[in-house]
């Protein structure tokens, strides 16, 4: 993070790819669009971009008292969804004799082309705009350059006849693309894929996401991409069981498929123990954030499936893949980290998902509303990760 002293030295500098200034508390576009072309970092500095909130053009500063919820306002541009996928960001405060500054740090992402209500704002020095299709292409092929995690990665054997195109043109862009945008693209269908993390243009193929999105057949390629629902009769597996299905195919259709399955088989009314009204055995948006969290954040590497199973008092959801990257038992559910930061963007652009970060700390929220007893979390395995929703007493 940015000292005092370097604060010092890029105040006097033009604005430029890096530094953005500011005087404007309000103005979220402003603040979102620089961000984004910090993450986005087109002209590959590989260093970070600073918003600099306070400061006049020439680098004095404007007199702002910076309070807690100005810093509130910048931090929250890192979960809240406008930004996708979730820029790596830091805010501080600094304060001189003559006003506050609040600085924006933000590092050069690895997942681009990096979206700020659904455009990909870039800027050269002092040019700020929306990237066109030459510059998504150069940010598409720096994604490829630079891909680290598995959703990114080619999956090599795979062709673009292997996606269904009208899922991705039909229910994916219109969702994931603002309405200007996509009445003005003209771009070759391998380039709208790969602006949207889908395709790899040096490799030639499908990236792993695409096929988990649109694939016509993921199995085929990921054999564990599925979910395996079993409705147990008693307490535990050894139980005979009255009802099993797989959730396979594209994840576009079948986690619309999910969210319905789960209101209309999972959730069931209930009558309380006092009294004539009636209430739910579990919520349903707490269920659909930890099943969506499983998939989210699975190991697609594994060819075992996401178990998604019901017994007589309660549900139990398990995924191959502990616990990534920064997340740890000591530190969990307050630190996350996504597997598949690709697939988190798309569940955000499909809806199914309305912040990131947050999945975990909703549901609980959701059962403590419903009045369900706390879950318990698994999460002391390092090949899987593991929740179970105990059932409403009644």
């Amino acid at each position: 993070m940015i000292g005092q002293k370097e604060l010092d030295e890029i105040l006097p500098d033009l604005e430029a790819d890096r530094i953005e200034k500011t005087v404007s508390i309000t103005d979220g576009n402003k603040f979102g669009e620089a961000i984004c072309s910090f993450a986005n970092d087109l002209p590959a500095h590989r260093k970070p971009g600073y918003l600099l909130v306070g400061v006049n053009g020439d680098g004095t500063r404007s007199g702002l008292k910076v309070e807690e919820q100005l810093l509130q306002t910048l931090m929250s541009f890192r979960n809240d969804g406008r930004i996708v996928p979730p820029p790596l960001m830091t805010v501080s405060k600094f304060s001189y004799a003559d006003g506050d500054v609040a600085v924006v740090e933000v590092l050069p992402s690895f997942q681009t082309p990096v979206r700020f209500k659904s455009k990909v704002c870039i800027r050269i020095g002092p040019r700020k705009d929306t990237a066109n299709e030459a510059e998504e292409r150069i940010l598409s092929e720096k994604r490829s350059s630079y891909a680290k995690t598995f959703d990114t990665l080619p999956c090599y054997g795979s062709k673009i006849d292997d996606l269904s195109i009208d899922i991705f043109k039909l229910t994916y862009l219109p969702n994931a693309i603002d309405e200007d945008t996509l009445k003005a693209n003209h771009r070759e269908l391998k380039e709208q894929l790969s602006s949207l993390k889908f395709y790899d243009l040096k490799a030639d193929c499908p990236t792993n996401s695409g096929i988990l999105m649109f694939g016509k057949n993921p199995r085929f390629y990921l054999p564990g991409a599925y979910i395996q629902y079993v409705r147990f009769k008693g307490e535990d597996e050894a139980s005979d069981f009255d009802f099993e299905h797989r959730f396979e195919g594209d994840l576009t259709t079948q986690m619309k498929v999910m969210d319905d399955f789960i209101k209309s088989q999972i959730v069931k009314k209930v009558q309380r123990a006092l009294g004539d009204d009636y209430g739910y055995n579990l919520p349903a948006s707490g269920v659909q954030e930890l099943l969506y969290n499983a998939i989210i954040h699975r190991d697609y590497q594994s060819n075992a499936p996401i178990k998604f199973y019901e017994f007589n008092d309660r549900i139990e959801i398990t995924n191959p893949g502990g616990l990534f990257g920064d997340a740890r038992p000591e530190n969990f559910p307050n630190k996350n980290d996504y597997r598949n930061p690709s697939l988190a963007e798309a569940a955000k652009n499909l809806g199914f998902i309305n912040a990131f970060n947050v999945g975990v700390i909703r549901a609980r929220a959701a059962l403590k509303r419903n009045g369900n007893p706390e879950p318990k979390f698994i999460i002391d395995q390092l090949t899987s990760f593991g929740v179970i929703l105990y059932s409403k007493p009644i």
